[in-house]
């Protein structure tokens, strides 16, 4: 494949109110890319769009939806048709997460988190993925997390729902093989977002945090390559590669270890969400 040429796209980004949201909104429309900006706030989806409008001239829609909710697929496929905007591209990026002991966990809160991690972004992505497709240069981005690479005790929910989404970025991949749709499961490590403040300063494990910048340039610098893998590990890839080494049970204690040093150094339930 040829590299996208963005100035004839029209590229979904949910969850682009902040975070790596709104950083693929700004490279996206940086390379051309005209962009549906989707999200809970709409005071900073507008302040977004009017940015990228003015540095870019491209074209922003703003919907404040909360995509939690069911069928928000197809309901904002149709809204968007009826407006006639059609897309060409899709960045599933909205998403939250929780960190605690499974038994304390709002039973509620686990429900959202698996309606808005998993359920919404498989709505998203059976929704387009004909249109996508058919443009025969599309393009659909699933952020998934370097969590998703093995249990994460504390983080369980969050942990596995990324694991969901890593595995079924990577069939869609194949799936997708020689239909002109790229495919690909971003898949970052500690990063330099509005997380940290909800889930506290301890939890990236330690480990460096990259900036948002650098996580999406990897993103859409893969999708350039002559022949892009599934998925891609944009930092923190040592840990990845641990999970791979060592025995399962050694992985999983390993990881309760570092779960429970981050619990005891943060207070309280920790939430974040993308959307």
């Amino acid at each position: 494949m040829s590299t996208v040429d963005y100035r004839h796209q029209t590229v979904i980004v949910t969850g682009a109110s902040s975070g790596l949201g709104a950083e693929f909104a700004r490279q996206l429309a940086g390379r051309g890319a005209d962009l549906v900006l989707v999200a809970r706030r709409a005071d900073r989806l507008e302040t977004l769009a009017a940015e990228l409008t003015q540095a870019h001239g491209v074209t922003v829609t703003t919907i404040a939806r909360d995509l939690g909710l069911p069928d928000a697929g197809r309901s904002l496929r149709t809204e968007l048709e009826s407006r006639g905007i059609f897309a060409t591209g899709l960045v599933n990026n909205a998403g939250f997460g929780t960190h605690d002991a499974f038994t304390d966990e709002d039973p509620d809160r686990l429900q959202s988190m698996i309606a808005l991690n998993m359920a919404a972004l498989v709505d998203l992505s059976r929704a387009f993925i004909g249109p996508l497709t058919a443009t025969g240069n599309g393009i659909l981005i699933n952020v998934a997390s370097l969590l998703g690479f093995q249990p994460t005790p504390y983080m369980a929910v969050y942990g596995a729902t990324k694991a969901f989404v890593l595995s079924f970025t990577e069939s869609l991949w194949e799936e997708s093989h020689g239909t002109g749709l790229r495919v690909l499961a971003v898949n970052p490590g500690a990063t330099r977002t509005e997380f940290y403040d909800a889930a506290g300063q301890n939890a990236d494990y330690g480990t460096k945090r990259a900036a948002p910048e650098q996580v999406v340039k990897i993103a859409l610098d893969t999708l350039d390559r002559r022949s892009a893998p599934p998925s891609v590990i944009t930092n923190g890839r040592p840990l990845a590669i641990v999970s791979k080494l060592l025995p399962r049970r050694t992985t999983v204690r390993f990881m309760g270890w570092l779960g429970r040093r981050q619990r005891t150094q943060t207070s309280g339930l920790a939430v974040v969400r993308e959307a």
